[in-house]
């Protein structure tokens, strides 16, 4: 399966050249991870950046069943942005990939295992500013603890704990150690 990839720019004008770079190494991906749904190419010229050699920034997300994978370069060439973040790529590929051979839970959805939640209130209702929805795969805490590291989560991770079958929330402490947040409902 030849992985679909798209690419966005801001600040920065993607031209045939860079476009067909991008597809020749991006593609090349394809080898290591054949599962992916989604690859996004984020180029982008970052004006303010502090030094001249951080200027030219590549980020390339993939997205497949059960795994999201994010990378971010920069370079003071579009080029070289894109090489290391490629590498960046096939290196947390092959991480992801050793961790996968050890499994997950039953293998049923977590849909199916969470309970359905009554209705907010309907007296106050604060204006969300935004709203997100994610899948939750059950996973351990030291598959989180990859998971969040993998996609550069540098405050909190929400998983599905499947030792415990509920929602957990893993966050990183200041002294560089992490938190594990078990709500209960009363």
């Amino acid at each position: 399966m030849a992985l679909k990839i798209d690419v966005y720019a801001r600040n920065l004008e993607v031209t045939d050249r860079i476009n067909e770079y991008v597809q020749k190494k991006v593609s090349k991906l394809d080898r290591f991870i054949s599962d992916a749904e989604d690859t996004r190419v984020d180029l982008a010229y970052v004006k303010a950046a502090r030094s001249a050699a951080d200027r030219q920034v590549a980020q390339i997300t993939i997205r497949g069943k059960g795994f999201i994978l994010r990378t971010e370069e920069s370079a003071d060439d579009i080029f070289a942005a894109i090489d290391a973040a490629v590498d960046k790529m096939q290196r947390q590929i092959e991480r992801l990939k050793g961790k996968r051979n050890r499994g997950r839970g039953d293998g049923t959805p977590a849909s199916e295992v969470v309970k359905e939640t009554s209705a907010v209130e309907e007296e106050f209702v604060p204006v969300i500013a935004r709203r997100k929805k994610f899948d939750l795969i059950p996973m351990d805490e030291l598959e989180a603890i990859e998971q969040m590291k993998l996609l550069q989560h540098d405050n909190f991770f929400v998983f599905f704990n499947a030792a415990t079958d509920s929602i957990n929330v893993l966050y990183r402490r200041v002294d560089g150690s992490y938190g594990l947040i078990e709500p209960q409902l009363r």
